[in-house]
């Protein structure tokens, strides 16, 4: 097992000259493991680390310069459009939203300004799914940047870069680490000159994870494929439960084979994950919390990813940082209940859900 280098600085054979290691903010052991880790799970030459999914988020978008423009998904987690909207719009960086399912879209908003694209697939919270190959291909010798947030589907159901993108960004604390218990972010890249622009932000801004924190997502990295295979493994018990309950409305799920992404998903992933959302059929606002506080397995709260199953209010909660309108235009209803499904006895899983909307 990889030690934890819980240390800060390291001894110098003379001025100047160090024997791997100077400072920690700048490399440490065990963050090096893993971020040679994260590589190999993404199919990528290089990897880095941070100390959050928005601080690699946040590295990403100090690539651009004053008066550049990004081209993001309009159904995207909320804490990155916060970032784009609160932190980076007033440093002159422009950000056009669109729905990404038709790649027109994106095109529509190229111009000679456009440096990134930033993408989500299966998006958060509404599983929309995007062409990954389709968006690399469309904009093949334009010099923009395309970054996926793989963070719903994880290493083991998608690679990005396997499929045309730049870099691949996950919340590192979710699918990665898999246990709510670490927050970490990653980034994963191919081009060695796109790495040194990256690893001289994450050193000179210095948003790095420490030590124990690296190692517990190389402990989560070694389970990552057992519970892959029980998170998708009930999350279509769930989402086909959900589905054929009287009392639900609407299941979003990108596993149904009429889901519109249904043959992108099939094409570009290995399975269809753990994370779905759904509205009741009366779409009753007041019922959704009340459902929302009143299972006994699924516990209420942000985040996603680990081995227990989370229920979700996005429009109070992950979402709650864009603004009601927005949310309303994008499909993100009041009444949107998100479910991460965990590794527990899926029939258990069932059970609490079905209690929980029948006590409605």
């Amino acid at each position: 097992m990889t030690p934890i280098f819980q240390t800060s600085t390291y001894v110098q054979e003379a001025p100047g000259k160090n024997k791997g290691y100077e400072y920690a903010r700048s490399q440490n052991p065990t963050r090096k493991v893993l971020e040679e880790a994260l590589a190999i799970s993404e199919n990528a030459k290089f990897g880095l680390s941070f100390s959050s999914g928005v601080a690699a988020t946040d590295a990403v978008i100090k690539l651009l310069q004053p008066g550049d423009e990004v081209i993001a998904g309009n159904d995207m987690y909320g804490g990155t459009y916060r970032l784009f909207t609160k932190v980076f719009e007033k440093f002159g960086i422009k950000f056009h939203y669109v729905d990404m399912f038709d790649v027109k879209n994106i095109l529509d908003k190229v111009n000679d300004r456009t440096k990134l694209v930033w993408l989500e697939t299966p998006t958060n919270p509404l599983l929309n799914v995007v062409d990954i190959a389709a968006v690399t291909n469309a904009l093949k010798g334009k010099k923009i940047i395309v970054c996926v947030d793989n963070t719903f589907a994880s290493p083991y159901l998608q690679n990005p870069l396997d499929l045309g993108a730049d870099i691949v960004m996950h919340s590192a604390t979710k699918y990665l680490g898999g246990h709510s218990d670490v927050i970490h972010g990653c980034l994963m890249m191919n081009d060695a000159e796109l790495r040194e622009q990256l690893y001289f932000i994450q050193k000179s801004c210095g948003a790095v994870p420490g030590p124990q924190d690296c190692f517990l997502i190389l402990r989560g990295l070694k389970t990552l494929h057992l519970r892959m295979e029980r998170h998708c493994e009930n999350g279509e018990k769930i989402a086909r439960f959900l589905r054929n309950h009287p009392a639900v409305g609407k299941v979003y799920w990108c596993g149904f084979e009429d889901h519109p992404g249904y043959a992108i998903a099939k094409k570009q992933m290995r399975g269809f994950g753990g994370m779905m959302s759904f509205t009741l059929k009366d779409d009753n606002v007041d019922k959704a919390k009340k459902l929302l506080s009143s299972t006994k397995i699924f516990a209420l709260a942000e985040s996603l990813g680990g081995v227990e199953s989370l229920i979700n209010h996005p429009a109070s909660m992950t979402h709650a940082s864009i603004p009601r309108e927005e949310r309303i235009k994008n499909g993100l209803s009041d009444s949107l209940i998100r479910l991460s499904v965990g590794v527990e006895d899926a029939d258990d899983l069932i059970e609490d859900l079905n209690s929980a909307i029948n006590s409605l």
